[in-house]
Parts: structure tokens; sequence; C-alpha cells
């Protein structure tokens, strides 16, 4: 091996273009960790409940003095913040497994340091899982409706209004007909009529498509509250006939639904629940390991190029606009036939724009979509949980957490997302 080839390493090293966010977020927090954490951390303990009273398989209390712990996660992420700059300064990038290890390490010592201070320092899993699954759910069948349209070259920023419309349409189809299922399926069709708006004006009429997305957001906003207040509230006998959808019930799995955590969290399900789960896993194999996904992925990614060998790229971008809204009008539709049992304006409350940063977060990816959207449904479900807990910390910061971390995942402080090359590009062909 000549000493050319020797050197040529270090050389690309140096020329490496560092970005210095990640190491600097990581040291920042690190210093929070100590502070907080370790320095003026709590004298009580946390006590994590696993298991539920009425559980099948009962585990023991998880309990961590919380000063302790605080101090064990405070230098384990300045080790990792040191890790972090030593390999961005001689590697010009910081490992993947740094990054997620400071964070599952910093999230748990921030738990444990909020609920020693509390004053019941305790705190149930099951429930903090099983009630982010309430924000979880819409999330994750919006952020797989931007995967399919933005893998295929079409910013779809119109998850919101496919969210709402689906929720609205399954509501009163539900109550119209008395039939759960007849809603599920009218609000895939809603979510649809709003992706042909979409693909139409963007795919077809070359309109600015996050302008066409803002635009579908406000008028499924103003068309779907129009509508609540000259239908839904009809009233017969007092009572409003057209806002009492049928319910979903749920469809726990026998011996699955027991495992402690992850069996009421995903296997006390309802339709919905389970097609979801259903729905990462077929859209995470078809884009990754079928001549489906490649054709797509080719059309995001150079569609000049798929066009020569024959795909129809807005062809394929039109299908996969209308397959996104279907999936988005059934996560809509959660919110009525499972979560509560009516429809009220604006209810998604832009939960379809935190399902556009789980899709950033996740790197256009179902899984990590999936994964991120996860990860935002707990941190809304926490603010809820340790309100009634007695934290000493204000709710309205705990509010905040779910929209700070918005902001961290579209900034690219965790980690440098690439989108599709051609993503939000129109194609003309010719």
């Amino acid at each position: 091996m000549s000493a050319a080839t020797l050197e040529k390493p270090s050389l690309d090293n140096r020329l490496a273009i560092r970005s210095w966010r990640t190491p600097a977020l990581l040291g920042v927090l690190a210093l929070v960790a100590l502070v907080a954490f370790a320095i003026f951390g709590p004298g009580g303990n946390a006590t994590f409940r696993i298991s539920q009273d009425n559980d099948a398989w009962q585990v023991p209390n998880l309990v961590l003095p919380a000063k302790a712990f605080g101090w064990v996660a405070a230098l384990i992420c300045i080790a990792l913040a040191v890790l972090a700059y030593l390999q961005m300064k001689n590697e010009a990038r910081v490992a993947k497994w740094v990054t997620m290890t400071f964070s599952i390490v910093f999230v748990v010592g921030l738990l444990v340091w909020i609920i020693g201070g509390t004053t019941t320092q305790n705190i149930t899993l099951v429930g903090l899982f099983t009630g982010a699954m309430l924000i979880t759910t819409p999330l994750v069948f919006g952020s797989l409706s931007g995967v399919l349209c933005e893998r295929s070259g079409v910013v779809n920023i119109a998850i919101e209004g496919q969210l709402l419309a689906g929720a609205f349409t399954a509501a009163l189809v539900a109550s119209i007909t008395n039939n759960a299922f007849a809603g599920l399926f009218a609000a895939a069709v809603a979510g649809v009529l709003v992706s042909f708006l979409l693909a139409v004006f963007s795919i077809k009429y070359v309109v600015n498509q996050i302008i066409v997305g803002v635009v579908l957001n406000v008028l499924v906003s103003g068309l779907t509250g129009f509508l609540f207040e000259k239908i839904m509230k009809t009233t017969v006998n007092g009572s409003a006939i057209y806002n009492q959808p049928a319910h979903l019930p749920d469809l726990p799995i026998p011996l699955l639904s027991e495992i402690p955590i992850l069996g009421p969290t995903l296997f006390r399900q309802s339709l919905i629940g389970y097609l979801m789960i259903v729905l990462v896993i077929a859209i995470w194999f078809g884009l990754f390991r079928t001549r489906w996904g490649l054709r797509i992925r080719a059309v995001g990614e150079h569609p000049k190029a798929a066009d020569t060998v024959g795909i129809n790229v807005n062809r394929t971008r039109f299908l996969n606009v209308l397959a996104g809204g279907a999936i988005a009008g059934v996560g809509g539709a959660y919110f009525t036939l499972v979560a509560v049992s009516s429809f009220s304006k604006d209810m998604t409350g832009g939960l379809g724009f935190i399902a556009l940063a789980a899709l950033i977060f996740g790197r256009w990816n179902p899984i990590g979509a999936a994964l991120a959207a996860l990860l935002f449904g707990v941190a809304g479900n926490l603010q809820s949980i340790l309100s009634l807990a007695g934290t000493p910390i204000d709710g309205q910061f705990l509010a905040m957490l779910p929209y700070a971390l918005t902001i961290l995942a579209v900034s690219g402080f965790v980690g440098k997302s690439r989108a599709p090359a051609a993503d939000g590009e129109p194609y003309i062909k010719g």
C-alpha cells in the first residue's frame, strides 16, 4: 500500500465540512444534566410502576434514588458529549449510537429528576405509553402519508387538513349510519379528496406545493367548522344526532396483551391501532425491498432518469399522493371513532404539522417516522401525567415539550437529514 493511500483518509477528514451543532447541543445538555440532575437533584426516590393491578404478569416496581442516578446520568452525558466532540474533530461526523445513547440517558435522567421532585414520586409506565398512543396513532398515520408523498417528490403540507377531513367525515357518516366501519371508509375517501386537490394543483398545474398545502389546510378548517355549526349542532329532542358516531372497540390479543408495558400499549388496540402497525411494516418493506418502492424512490430522487427508463413520473406521484391521503384520512378517523366520541372544531390541534416534524426526524423512513411519532406522543402525554403527579415544574414548560422537540428536529440538531433530491420540484416532461 502506497504512502499516498495511507494519507488519503486524513486528507479527506481535513477537507470534510464539520458541523459543530450536535457536539455543541450535547455539551449544553450535559451541563444542564450536571447542574439539574446531579448537583441540585432531588433527594427522594423515583418509582416507576411497570405493571397494573389487573395484569396477569406482575413485575416489581423500579425504584431509583434520584440524586445518585442524576450523577450517573450526568457523567455519562458528559462522556458522550466529549466523545461527540472528538469524533467531529477527527472524523467530521458523530456516530449515530452516540446521539441515540445520549438521548436515552438524558430523557431517563430527566424523568427521574422530575418524578423524584414530585409529591407522589411515582409514575405508571403503562399509563404513560397507553396515553401516548392517543397522540402517537394519528401522528404515525400523518407521517406515513408524508413518507409516501415526499419519497415520490411531492411536499405534503396538507396533512393537517387530511387528518381534520377524516375526523369530520368519520364522525358524520358513522353518526348517520350508526356504523363505525362506514365512518372509517368515509374518512379514507375524505383524505383522498383533499389529496386529489393537492395532486391536481401541484402536479398537473405546477402550483407551488407548499402554498397549495397551506391553502388546503385553511380550506378544510373553514369548511369543517362551517358544516359543524350548520349540521352537527342540529339537535333532535336535545340530542346532536349527527355528532354521535359509533365507536370502534378495543380488540385485545390473548397472551400478547398481558405482556407488561408492551401488551397494553400495542396489543390492546382498536382496528385502527393494529392497522397502524401493519402499515408501518408494509410501507417500509414496500419502499426498500420491492420494485414498486425502487420506482417511487427513483421518481423522488431523479425524476428525469426515472422517465428515461419508462417510469411515468407524474402518474406515480399522483397515485402516491392519493394513497397518502387515504392513510391520513384513516388517521383522522382515530380522533372521532376511538379517542373521543364526537367531533369538535379544529380538533386535530396541529398534529399534522408535528407529523411533518416526525417525518423529518425519522429521515423519511416509515419506521423512523413511527419512532419519532412515539417520542412526540410520550412528550405530549407526559405533561398531563406529571401535572397530576404534582411536579414543581411549571405546566406551561411541560406543554411546550412536543413543540421544542419539533424545533430541534426540523432545525437539524438531531443530525443531518436529507430529503429526497427532487422533493418539492415539479416535473415537466420534455
